[in-house]
């Protein structure tokens, strides 16, 4: 797993539940977000498109509007580095090219 060295990053909690699935964690140096490019693409698009946009009065509020958001993002919104598929379209056309046992070796449905 590679990530910055955030303060949601350094919990022992999820350092412990890392180690205990054997999950390697990888940091990105200090100024370097280049080195997880992707990551930092969705975390801009999350922050300009849901974060910055709305004013949350709770958390109640604030999981609904960013499940919405989640939802449109994963299942509505093309995308351009995906042919222009949504997540999902990209996914299950994936899946359909890879027998079930190669991915990750979970049974999707």
């Amino acid at each position: 797993m590679r990530s910055d060295n955030g303060p949601e990053f350094v919990s022992a909690r999820l350092l412990g539940w890392a180690c205990g699935e054997r999950i390697e964690t990888v940091f990105i140096d200090p100024g370097k977000p280049w080195q997880n490019g992707t990551n930092e693409s969705f975390n801009g698009k999350f922050r300009d498109e849901c974060l910055a946009m709305e004013w949350f009065r709770n958390r109640i509020e604030a999981k609904i509007v960013i499940e919405d958001w989640r939802v449109h993002y994963n299942k509505v919104r093309p995308h351009s580095s995906l042919n222009y598929q949504t997540p999902d379209e990209f996914r299950r056309a994936h899946e359909q090219r890879l027998p079930t046992a190669v991915i990750s070796g979970i049974a999707w449905s």
